[in-house]
């Protein structure tokens, strides 16, 4: 069963591939250190972080590779739309998640990049493994066979 989405959060990315491409192992939160035309880049609400990860470096956590359009009415003073945002967490858990990346072969992946209660911009990311072929359609098949039970719930009540 689908969890509730929190009525406080409005989500502006989600990564649904990574749970299908990934099996998700812990997840964190982190604030985004963004300049002031991205915010209201975001507000308009066309972001993307498919294509992109997090990767530590120089005892800061990145994200790489996450597009937020250029903001129409800042004309000379615009970011670059996929450049590297600093992912802001706590020192433990930056040591954490960077000895987790090169100890035990996991990757860091954002999940969703949403504006939480109080108007700040967060994203969530996962410590994923790889999955492989075989577990890629096992998921599927379970994902199908929870589909098809709900539907014969209903139907059967």
């Amino acid at each position: 069963m689908a969890k509730k989405q929190d009525p406080t959060r409005k989500i502006l990315a989600d990564n649904r591939r990574a749970r299908y491409n990934f099996e998700i192992l812990d997840t964190v939160e982190a604030g985004i250190m963004l300049q002031g035309t991205e915010v209201k880049a975001l507000r308009e609400g066309k972001a993307q972080i498919l294509d992109s990860y997090a990767s530590p470096e120089d005892g800061a956590i990145y994200l790489i590779n996450g597009y937020i359009p250029e903001y129409k009415a800042a004309n000379r003073f615009n970011h670059e739309s996929r450049r590297r945002r600093k992912l802001l967490l706590h020192k433990r858990e930056i040591e954490r998640l960077s000895s987790a990346v090169q100890t035990k072969g996991v990757t860091l992946v954002p999940l969703k990049l949403y504006f939480n209660d109080k108007g700040r911009v967060k994203i969530e990311i996962g410590l994923g493994k790889g999955k492989k072929v075989h577990d890629k359609r096992q998921t599927e098949k379970d994902r199908s066979w929870g589909r098809q039970k709900a539907r014969l719930l209903r139907e059967g009540s």
